[in-house]
Parts: C-alpha cells; structure tokens; sequence
C-alpha cells in the first residue's frame, strides 16, 4: 500500500511540475481584418471601367493597351484617362515602361465604382512592374 502511495504521489508532482514550467497559451481564433492585409480590388464581371493612369515617375513612361491602343508617351505629372468601353468581358493589359529600361513600381486603387486608379512611381530596389492585367471575372493582377 505504502508503494502505491509513493507512486501516486510522484506521478501527481511530476505532472504539476511539467505543467506548471510548460507555457501553454490560450488559442485564439484570428479574423482575416486583423491578418490578411488589404482586400483585393475587384470589379463586377462586365462593368464598364475607366483606366486613369497617373505618372509620378521622374521620367517618361510609355503606355499600351495591346490591340487597342498604340503606345502614347506619359510625361512626369500627367494623368491619362482610358475608357474600356467592354467593362471586364475580355482580359485585358496595359502595358508601362520605361525607353531606357528604368524600373517603374505600379500602385492601383479604386477611388470610385467605376474607376481603377494606376500610379506609376519609380522603383528602385526591384525590376518593377510591367503591366496591369484586368480579368474578365473583374480582379485586378499587377504583373
């Protein structure tokens, strides 16, 4: 009886002296606000959209929209607005660079419903951006 004793006894502190030098914490379900970053931009699939593509580059940007438009030059400070007249039944690209080969990092936003805002801003630490990819299902790819 006095062993079973012992060993109860020593099982009992050997479990609360592991247990007491463990950290456990406290699982937390996280939310995808707290976690995820910014929700991409999204368009409804076929809306009609306006491109406004601002340079803020220090140099000239040259833009295309591939069978649409030829590439038309984009002085430092200008803003350019694109209809795209389909809305989002085609893919479709706009293409950005610079003549002599300059990096350029493209930010997009969407001030309103119908509107995707480009920023073309000089990038320095990658090869940078060369188009916008908009989706026939209305998302917005950097590519």
């Amino acid at each position: 009886m006095y062993h079973f004793k012992s060993i109860c006894a020593t099982v009992i502190a050997t479990t609360l002296i592991l247990g007491a030098t463990e950290y456990h914490s406290p699982a937390l379900a996280g939310t995808c606000a707290s976690q995820c970053g910014p929700r991409p931009i999204q368009f409804t699939p076929g809306q009609r959209i306006r491109i406004e593509v601002v340079n803020r580059t220090y140099r000239d940007v040259k833009l295309q929209k591939p069978f649409i438009i030829d590439p038309v030059s984009l002085k430092h400070g200008e803003a350019m607005l694109l209809e795209h007249g389909d809305g989002t039944l085609d893919n479709v690209s706009l293409l950005f660079w610079h003549e002599n080969g300059y990096a350029i990092k493209a930010t997009v936003s969407k001030p309103n419903f119908a509107t995707l805002r480009v920023e073309l801003r000089p990038e320095r630490r990658t090869r940078g951006d060369r188009s916008i990819y908009i989706l026939d299902n209305g998302r917005i790819q950097i590519l």
